[in-house]
């Protein structure tokens, strides 16, 4: 019996990543008008469940996308938020730290962005970029960078405890796709926004990169956080596996709808 979407993209825990074994282009045999059915299908199951999350407060859920530049984060998450309420689900972006922020602990401007009980907060990059960006363009030492792994292990295991599931998704793409995605970037006058050249220089590091995310992904790929690596160059089977990823999720926490109060039943509106 073939892999679910969900166990086939599933990093381990322990389990060595070399990224050059999965194919960002691979669509698992899915045809494209049949995913996006499912994928509609699943975003609808998705929104019923945020409901009842947010109804019974007890449970909450974050959401982490990783990605190289291009990889389709943004595009992601207004796939995923379109039928979300708003109320009850936020979108924390991160960039470079301020002041503030690196004159505390790396995971200090992380923490304080975490869901609370019945939220689903989706990170658009995350406390990883502290071994992947930090780690690639040298910005601390490896001594480190290198025990980082292990603080963020534990940093999650405690968000977990507090009734946080958390879903970690690395959107591959392949370097020909990224290439493609920025030289459109720059034909299209109304995406030239979101080209930077900075992108380049990043690009010139590929290979160090996919050596951090190989670490990243090895080392902090736990039950109670794991990590899916994500087929993305095409967009249309990225979007199933999201979809799949968070329904699944969802549905394992055995949502239900919290009792009504004592004598709703007799209650009259007049």
């Amino acid at each position: 019996m073939a892999k679910s979407l969900y166990d086939g993209m599933r990093v381990k825990p322990g389990k060595k990543v070399h990224l050059g074994k999965w194919d960002p282009a691979d669509t698992h045999g899915w045809d494209e008008e049949k995913a996006r059915e499912k994928t509609a299908g699943n975003i609808e199951k998705i929104a019923g469940l945020q409901r009842v999350l947010a109804a019974q407060g007890e449970r909450g859920m974050l959401i982490v996308l990783q990605a190289m530049d291009a990889g389709g984060k943004d595009g992601t998450i207004r796939n995923l938020a379109r039928g979300l309420n708003p109320l009850g689900c936020r979108v924390a972006a991160f960039k470079a730290p301020t002041p503030e922020e690196l004159s505390h602990d790396f995971l200090w401007r992380i923490h304080k962005v975490c869901p609370g009980r019945g939220e689903i907060v989706i990170f658009n990059r995350s406390h990883y970029e502290d071994v992947l960006v930090v780690r690639v363009r040298e910005l601390v030492s490896r001594k480190v960078w290198s025990k980082r792994y292990a603080r963020i292990n534990e940093f999650e295991d405690l968000v977990a405890s507090a009734g946080i599931s958390i879903v970690k998704l690395y959107l591959h793409i392949s370097k020909d796709e990224q290439k493609r995605r920025l030289e459109e970037r720059l034909a299209e006058p109304k995406k030239h926004w979101k080209f930077n050249t900075s992108d380049l220089a990043e690009r010139d590091r590929w290979d160090l990169y996919m050596e951090a995310y190989e670490a990243a992904l090895s080392e902090c790929s736990t039950k109670k956080a794991p990590w899916f690596i994500v087929p993305a160059d095409e967009k249309w089977f990225r979007d199933l596996v999201v979809s799949e990823v968070v329904l699944k999720t969802l549905e394992d926490l055995d949502l239900r709808f919290p009792d009504p109060p004592p004598g709703l039943a007799s209650v009259v509106v007049k």
